[in-house]
């Protein structure tokens, strides 16, 4: 069969990865956040800042500021930044109109009354006819590679043909090798089990249809053998472009040239362009990474510390079987991990292509919008504590229907880092999540520029670095220039209705009184906040933005919590932040991971215009030990990754903690979820 796609200019679309268990920690980050902060670079907490250098009288009310904002141009057109008032009526905003889901701890998709929900496809689940029927403990390297991979984080859905065909695209960020394999003793690992874990990380480009099952049926099911299918794993070619690809801090013994690196890992959030490529962003590649303190030279053992590299063995013992995996042997190989990776999932022959002058560091988010003058815009977030906030503008401009041009954008443009400045008193942040005096936490911000790259060559702003050094070591480049230290900035997302930019900030157990800010205000935030972020004249490439929180998460019952003023004893609770999305009517959709409120994960739907602006309302909760991932939304479905179901502590192959999605004794199979109205409707109308 030959397959020839029509490639849309496509809308701006949806992007898409506490207290967790030990489980989650070893697997998911290395223990990440059981080791000292990477950031020791003593940046001004900008509390500090404003009460040196600002006043109420000095700085423009940003809540004003937001809700006056601008004209903002998107492909092409003037729209406002700020959406007219909407009034919802009885049952909430339009497309939240539903019964909001009660917090629980069932193993299994909670979805409100009204709603269907299935299963679109499972880790394991074939790609291809000739790979072999998934049986739990009985698995093969070749046949991961053609099957579905594990714990998929970021979804997004492409068109392919009218309303009915779609390509779905996915990532497999890491594995939980206790649950997939019996008898799994960690600190000695098979080469087998070693070889099916590279397998099982990765990507997955895979043909769905709807219409299968019905009319009103929202299923989607996977099209197998279709010729766009395809999986890319820890063996697959992706190649460096930009200003570092071949620079000598890149080379290795098996690629001397320094310009094609074997597979992906830790692959998060991302998010698609507006001409039909898939940006995805690997996140805790350090994790993978073995023996650092063999590493004498002291500025490069410095860069390894910035970027948390372990200086001993591995958790998962890959350096046993492969030499590029210690850096004792290849101290470049770990500089070849942790960039934002273009794919064309349209092109079954295309080379996926790891942006550098994006810069390096653990991105969990790479979600783009288009500037006044047409350029591409891309916002990206280092899900660490205490790492930064970023924002990259490309130099030349987006046209639509020339796919050679728009391949070239993302390696010319300028990085840029953000630095906030509340607008109230130092005195007034007291860390407990009190509102200061003038009624919000709120204030101005601007981008730092870090480096500019053109082509091959790079311009640093960075005083002290050269600029490749600036994309390979974007942290310290960060670090230099004085950025805001936040409390795990995760997926940030532009607004496609009123162009405002909403960041999650998961967490930061590790914040002290001594450390808050206006825009980091809670002591041990342990449930994470929102923010709320407006580029100047409504222009995604300006110098300066104004910004305000717009969620403090946790329990509404608690006064540290804040919903954009909302009546609390009106909203669901909602802890700890990851993904972000929207929905036509520029409602935000949040999915959770960590729920720090002892129930489980979830997905939650929250109005930011209108009377009902501030209203949380969840609408569905993943199974037990899952974390919710990659939300999707539109008329006809939502669609969520419920990653790593059954991660528990104590849980195993043998005795897991969930049986989701298959029932009975089975083992959990991480997989990609779907919900739909029962009578066929739209998602959320009454």
């Amino acid at each position: 069969m030959t397959v020839t796609p029509t490639r849309r200019f496509l809308p701006l679309l949806s992007n898409h990865g506490g207290n967790r268990s030990s489980l989650t920690c070893r697997f998911r980050c290395g223990d990440a956040c059981f080791h000292d902060v990477p950031n020791t670079s003593g940046n001004d907490y900008f509390g500090d800042v404003a009460a040196r250098a600002f006043s109420r009288r000095t700085v423009l009310k940003a809540g004003a500021v937001i809700a006056a904002a601008g004209a903002v141009a998107t492909s092409g057109q003037e729209r406002a930044i700020a959406a007219p008032a909407v009034t919802g009526g009885p049952d909430g905003a339009p497309g939240l109109r539903f019964a909001p889901v009660a917090p629980n701890t069932a193993d299994a998709v909670t979805v409100p009354g009204g709603y269907l929900s299935d299963v679109v496809i499972r880790w394991g689940d074939k790609l291809f006819s000739d790979a072999p029927d998934f049986v739990a403990g009985e698995y093969t390297a070749a046949g991961q590679q053609r099957q579905f991979g594990y714990n998929c984080d970021y979804l997004g859905l492409l068109p392919l043909r009218g309303q009915h065909e779609f390509l779905m695209v996915a990532n497999h960020e890491y594995t939980d090798e206790v649950l997939m394999f019996p008898g799994y003793d960690g600190e000695n690992p098979t080469r087998e089990q070693v070889e099916v874990a590279w397998a099982a990380h990765g990507l997955s480009v895979v043909a769905v249809t709807a219409g299968r099952r019905g009319r009103r049926s929202g299923a989607l099911d996977p099209v197998v053998d279709h010729p766009l299918n395809r999986r890319f794993h820890t063996g697959s070619p992706f190649e460096l472009t930009g200003p570092v690809a071949g620079d000598a801090l890149v080379r290795t013994a098996a690629d001397p040239a320094g310009r094609t690196v074997l597979g992906t890992l830790n692959n998060c959030a991302g998010g698609l362009t507006p001409y039909g490529t898939w940006l995805t962003a690997e996140e805790n590649f350090n994790q993978y990474f073995a023996n650092a303190d063999a590493v004498t030279d002291p500025e490069t053992r410095e860069r390894l510390r910035r970027y948390g590299l372990p200086g001993g063995e591995s958790g998962r013992k890959w350096e046993r079987f492969d030499p590029r995996f210690d850096l004792a042997q290849e101290p470049n190989e770990g500089n070849r991990f942790g960039w934002v990776v273009e794919v064309d999932p349209y092109d079954p022959a295309s080379t996926p292509r790891k942006r550098t002058a994006l810069g390096r560091f653990k991105h969990e988010a790479a979600t783009t919008t288009i500037t006044a003058d047409g350029r591409l815009a891309v916002y990206m977030g280092d899900d660490e504590r205490f790492d930064y906030f970023y924002k990259f503008v490309s130099t030349d401009r987006v046209v639509e229907g020339d796919a050679a041009h728009n391949a070239a954008l993302l390696d010319n443009g300028t990085l840029y880092v953000a630095r906030f400045t509340g607008d109230s008193p130092s005195s007034e942040i007291d860390g407990t999540g009190t509102l200061p005096a003038d009624g919000e936490f709120d204030g101005t911000g601007e981008w730092i520029p870090l480096v500019t790259s053109s082509g091959d060559a790079a311009v640093s702003h960075v005083p002290g670095m050269t600029g490749v050094e600036v994309l390979l070591f974007t942290r310290q480049a960060g670090d230099a220039v004085g950025a805001t230290q936040m409390d795990r900035p995760e997926d940030v997302e532009p607004n496609p209705v009123t162009g405002l930019v909403y960041l999650a900030l998961t967490n930061n157990s590790r914040r002290t009184a001594a450390q808050v800010d206006e825009v980091n205000p809670r002591i041990g935030n342990k449930h994470g906040h929102v923010v709320e972020i407006a580029e100047a004249g409504g222009d995604h490439a300006a110098a300066s933005f104004v910004w305000r929180i717009f969620l403090l998460a946790g329990d509404p019952a608690d006064p540290a919590t804040y919903f954009a003023g909302f009546d609390k004893s009106q909203v669901s609770p909602i802890s700890c932040p990851d993904n972000v999305a929207f929905d036509k009517y520029g409602n935000l959709w949040i999915s959770t991971d960590g729920n720090a409120l002892g129930s489980n994960d979830g997905l939650f739907g929250v109005a930011v215009d209108g009377e009902h602006r501030g209203q949380v309302k969840q609408f569905l909760t993943v199974p037990f030990g899952a974390e919710t991932c990659g939300p999707w939304i539109d008329d006809d479905r939502v669609l969520v990754c419920v990653q790593h179901p059954g991660e528990t502590d104590g849980s195993t192959f043998e005795s897991p903690s969930s049986h989701w999605p298959d029932g009975g004794g089975s083992i959990p199979r991480p997989s990609v979820a779907v919900a739909w109205r029962a009578d066929g409707k739209k998602i959320g109308h009454a």
